[in-house]
């Protein structure tokens, strides 16, 4: 599969709001995790959506191999032979999700030559979609109506986003040392690009851990909306390109 189309499009708008509806229906049972070898957590609701969603791709695009957060343990020698690939996170946010958070959401990207040309970001509890298709401008759907969305400059106050569990990551607190006429907001997930795509946030600087299916929907959603994604030296983010899934300190502008 070469180009994105319509049909695909509409399929995977109605499999996210399927695998979003196993989500919440397992949000009940959220307290029931274990803990993976990366010290990451992973629920019932995650191993769901990430069934739902890798069965569901391999009946729509069968040729296109796909990387889910839950799936990880593909070797870099199989995957570096990829052109293109999907990147998903089956469930991102997943200790907000634990801790009763409503900042949870299900990413989709495709991946082309080391970088993302679809993204999608799904959110259960808002029901709401985030997305861009090919290189349209990025949308927002809700209630089955679309809008166009757009970033927004500061006008005086400058509002940043932060990851909820931030408090402690050093390199963030002496970068926003060097900011001014500012206030900060703390939110979960993927989201954070979303919502400086629709000019709700200006800013997001990302100094912790970071995997590269957090970010790639986020990237080209925001792209469409008028902002960028820059590592901390000023260029784009590579994906599948070394043999770690880690996406490097960044920085998301509007």
């Amino acid at each position: 599969m070469k180009t994105m189309n319509s049909k695909i499009l509409s399929q995977l708008i109605n499999l996210t709001a399927q695998a979003g509806e196993i989500i919440m229906d397992l949000r009940a049972n959220s307290s029931d995790y274990s803990i993976k070898a990366d010290n990451t957590p992973v629920t019932l609701a995650d191993k769901a959506s990430h069934e739902l969603i890798v069965n569901t791709l391999q009946k729509l695009t069968p040729h296109t191999p796909i990387l889910s957060e839950e799936s990880s343990h593909i070797p870099f020698s199989t995957r570096k032979s990829w052109d293109e690939y999907w990147l998903i996170d089956p469930l991102d946010g997943t200790r907000d999700f634990i801790d009763g958070s409503p900042d949870f959401c299900i990413i989709i990207a495709l991946i082309r030559d080391n970088y993302p040309v679809f993204g999608l970001i799904y959110s259960p509890f808002n029901k709401v979609h985030y997305y861009r298709f090919e290189n349209n401008a990025s949308v927002k759907l809700v209630n089955k109506t679309t809008s166009t969305i757009l970033t927004s400059k500061p006008k005086r106050w400058e509002k940043i986003v932060v990851g909820r569990y931030s408090n402690n990551n050093k390199g963030l607190k002496e970068h926003l040392k060097y900011k001014t006429n500012f206030e900060t907001f703390k939110l979960g997930s993927a989201l954070k690009f979303c919502l400086i795509a629709e000019g709700i946030y200006h800013y997001y600087p990302k100094f912790g851990r970071c995997s590269e299916w957090d970010t790639a929907a986020g990237v080209w959603i925001l792209e469409g909306a008028g902002g960028k994604v820059t590592d901390l030296n000023d260029n784009a983010l590579q994906y599948n390109s070394t043999k770690d899934i880690i996406s490097p300190a960044f920085r998301a502008i509007a």
